[in-house]
């Protein structure tokens, strides 16, 4: 008996054992899965937080991107975008299209007939680019570079609708490269006059480097094209031997140039530079070709041209005649490097003066000399023959003259009536028989006191 008590006592005290076992096991397995789902639920939750700002954020970012995109639109649309501007500024650009006469050596026939010299002429032809700057009663006027319309024989002026007209030079100023030409009202018909309009002069001293600008013009003669660019550098000048210095405003041959990496190509000469409000701050006038260069045009600064514009704009339209008048003289040239070199003034000098010519008539003698015609400056010789090829004989035209008085020379006007143009002068007002040396560049005989020009005033003369 006492045997089956301790085997009953053996077993409950073995089955307590498995009750307690089991408990704590499922105790065990209770805690392991609700500390499971507590540790699973705060990562879960935690994520779930995290996706929501994550979410929030790139929300908040794409608001923020979009308020950047807006803004770079706008901003793009005023950087970049520039067809508001040419749209508006398009009708009051021209392209401008030349034909010119010019000598060249005759390839098969060098040396013609006992061995002379045998040149041969040919046309050439040039384009440019204009703007539409204003109008009279009788024309419409345009501005452009001089050497877009040097040596010019004939002109023609094309439209933003694709009409084209001839035109004259009216006016121009060789120094800052500027001219002025008119086309006749009555040549414009009127759909073409409701196609174009006037250009809007701005104030280029307003300019800021690194403003936005926009070049229009005649780009290699193809019709018009655009670039964009930037102001790289205001105060620009091009000094006599052709490189590029700051601009002195106490020169009177000097031009006030803007700098702008805009393309600028042969065609757009005389062409528009204009602002972001499509103003013309600038006439497109030349760039630095190089291998080595790249992106360096220049413009002549409107706001520094706009009294010399209105004058040219008001000058008497001139047509070239057949049989211009004379002065009955021969010259030769005094450039930039003679006048330094002897402190003499810049011009044509008077080598000879035929006796009873118009000039000899108005007083005028040998060693002087020229420096305007009729209010237009004169730098070479071509240039006066250019002039006089606009005035008939017997007309009278005002001439500034440098005349040597013993210490310097002293500046006086006169009047000559042109002479006619005879055979006995068929030399005169001609370019001179220069000496040449053997590399091809000009003798000037300046010291000579006896002879040829016979200059023997000023310092460093003897």
């Amino acid at each position: 008996m006492k045997n089956r008590n301790e085997e009953l006592k053996r077993k409950m005290k073995k089955a307590a054992s498995i009750s307690l076992c089991a408990v704590l096991a499922g105790g065990l397995a209770a805690g392991t899965y609700t500390g499971v789902n507590y540790l699973t639920g705060y990562e879960q939750s935690v994520q779930a937080a995290s996706k929501e700002e994550v979410t929030l954020l790139k929300s908040e970012k794409n608001a923020d991107d979009s308020k950047d995109d807006s803004k770079d639109s706008s901003s793009s649309k005023g950087s970049l975008d520039v067809s508001d501007i040419v749209e508006e500024a398009m009708p009051s650009i021209v392209s401008i299209t030349t034909k010119s006469v010019e000598e060249v050596q005759n390839y098969y026939g060098m040396f013609g007939q006992y061995g002379a010299y045998s040149p041969e002429q040919r046309e050439v032809q040039g384009s440019g680019s204009g703007i539409i700057i204003g109008k009279n009663d009788s024309e419409l006027l345009i501005a452009t570079n001089y050497h877009v319309v040097e040596g010019a024989e004939t002109l023609s002026v094309g439209f933003c609708d694709s009409t084209a007209c001839e035109a004259k030079v009216k006016g121009y100023d060789s120094e800052k490269d500027l001219a002025v030409v008119a086309v006749s009202l009555d040549d414009i018909d009127s759909d073409t006059m409701d196609a174009i309009t006037i250009a809007t002069i701005g104030n280029s001293d307003d300019l800021k480097v690194g403003a936005q600008v926009v070049a229009i013009g005649n780009a290699l003669g193809y019709g018009q094209s655009v670039t964009t660019g930037i102001v790289s550098a205001k105060n620009r000048q091009v000094n006599s031997d052709d490189t590029i210095g700051d601009y002195d405003s106490d020169s009177n041959s000097a031009t006030n140039l803007i700098q702008t990496d805009a393309a600028i190509n042969p065609g757009n000469s005389g062409g528009a530079l204009l602002n972001m409000n499509g103003e013309v701050v600038g006439i497109n006038s030349s760039k630095l070709a190089s291998t080595e260069v790249e992106g360096i045009g220049y413009a002549i600064a409107i706001s520094d041209v706009t009294d010399t514009l209105e004058s040219l704009m008001n000058e008497e339209t001139r047509d070239k005649v057949d049989n211009h008048g004379v002065l009955g003289i021969t010259v030769q040239t005094v450039d930039s490097e003679v006048s330094e070199a002897y402190g003499v003034p810049e011009g044509v000098l008077v080598r000879d003066v035929t006796e009873g010519g118009a000039a000899d008539e108005a007083g005028i003698e040998a060693k002087t000399i020229i420096t305007k015609f009729a209010g237009k400056v004169v730098t070479t010789k071509e240039q006066l023959v250019d002039f006089l090829s606009y005035y008939e004989p017997g007309e009278d035209v005002e001439l500034t003259i440098e005349v040597p008085d013993g210490k310097g020379y002293k500046e006086e006007t006169v009047t000559v009536t042109l002479g006619e143009n005879t055979d006995t002068q068929e030399s005169q007002d001609n370019n001179g028989q220069d000496t040449m040396d053997e590399s091809g560049n000009l003798v000037e005989d300046w010291q000579n006191n006896e002879g040829g020009a016979g200059l023997q005033y000023g310092e460093g003369w003897n």
